[in-house]
């Protein structure tokens, strides 16, 4: 198997798990678990999808190599990119996508810059595992390429998941 091939089979991270910390209130108590987060990264202009988890720590194959800067207007041919936060939960039905946030960010290859808010992409990870759905900022392309994506990388988890996320996504 390539290298490119065990890349593309990189699948969410389903890891459910008890609080190492229930029953008491010392160190780590209010640590927050990244097991069941999955960042995705949507080329606008190529319109394709992928699970990417070095953007866990800014490290994507988008990510490396690039000073970002502040304003965007200083990157002024960026390369459109969302980096999408995705959470699964588990209830009754079963595995869903629980929290779906979406950043905006550019990147300039050519001059190695780009423009992110990073303060934005903290926030919204952070919504995502609290299980917000923020979708909105997103074009209408972006919303159909995740939407196909997270249909076909999981039928079951797109079934079981919320309303909100699949109108906020398909515009029904």
């Amino acid at each position: 198997m390539s290298m490119e091939e065990k890349k593309k089979k990189l699948g969410f991270n389903i890891i459910k798990k008890s609080d190492p910390t229930d029953g008491h209130k010392g160190y780590g108590k209010g640590a927050l678990s990244l097991d069941n987060v999955s960042p995705v990264m949507i080329d606008v202009e190529a319109g394709e999808a992928e699970i990417d988890v070095g953007a866990l720590h800014a490290r994507s194959a988008v990510e490396k190599g690039i000073k970002f800067l502040k304003v965007q207007e200083e990157v002024p041919n960026g390369k459109p990119y969302w980096l999408v936060w995705v959470t699964i939960d588990r209830n009754e039905a079963g595995p869903y996508y629980a929290g779906v946030t979406a950043c905006y960010m550019t990147v300039d290859r050519e001059i190695r810059r780009g423009y992110k808010s990073l303060p934005e992409h903290v926030n919204r990870m952070d919504k995502s595992l609290k299980r917000h759905i923020i979708v909105d900022d997103m074009d209408e392309k972006s919303k159909k390429v995740l939407a196909d994506f997270l249909r076909g990388h999981n039928e079951v988890l797109w079934n079981n998941s919320s309303d909100e996320l699949k109108k906020g996504l398909l515009a029904e």
